[in-house]
């Protein structure tokens, strides 16, 4: 969903200059996923994923409350896969506005760097994300795919699967297993 590009400042003024609303924008994409969503069978479980891009650096920066509480609360999904792998997708305190009948998968893991995060660290977050929604309506992910970019053979299969089997690991330990 593209909304998480206009989170950023800069992305928002780009809208800007070439005529256009950033927010009214904002809108007509939510509008565009609730209509195409439109009639989905009742036990269909539907997750939106809000991609700040996954070459380089990416394409945006800037938290999610901007977004967030219309987004939350307008957007029909049941999970929303947000970006947490770096300091330009903010804190988590936008997470004060997810329904209690809805999820946030945080993707705390890179699919950028091979380097294994610390559990340390994807906890702390995790603390920090709870204090906003309970943990009980927290998952973890990584922040993107593994291969959502041009760049050819960032990581092997091997590191692929090492990375997931860490991400199941630090999950096992926060939330146990099932």
């Amino acid at each position: 969903m593209p909304s998480a590009v206009l989170c950023d400042p800069r992305n928002a003024e780009l809208v800007r200059a070439r005529g256009e609303d950033p927010q009214a924008l904002i809108d007509e994409y939510f509008e565009l996923h609730n209509e195409a969503t439109r009639g989905r069978p009742a036990d269909m479980l539907l997750g939106v994923h809000l991609c700040r891009g996954n070459s380089g650096h990416g394409q945006a920066s800037g938290g999610y409350e901007p977004i967030a509480e219309r987004l939350f609360n307008v957007v029909d999904a049941d999970a929303y896969f947000l970006e947490y792998d770096t300091e330009r997708a903010g804190g988590f305190e936008p997470l004060r506005f997810l329904p209690k009948d809805r999820v946030a998968v945080l993707g705390i893991l890179s699919t950028k760097l091979a380097a294994l995060e610390s559990y340390e660290d994807v906890r702390r977050k995790v603390d920090v994300a709870a204090k906003f929604a309970d943990l009980d309506r927290l998952c973890l992910s990584p922040q993107c795919g593994f291969s959502s970019s041009a760049q050819p053979g960032r990581f092997s299969v091997g590191e692929q699967k090492r990375k997931l089997a860490h991400l199941v690991e630090i999950a096992h330990k926060i939330w146990g297993s099932a």
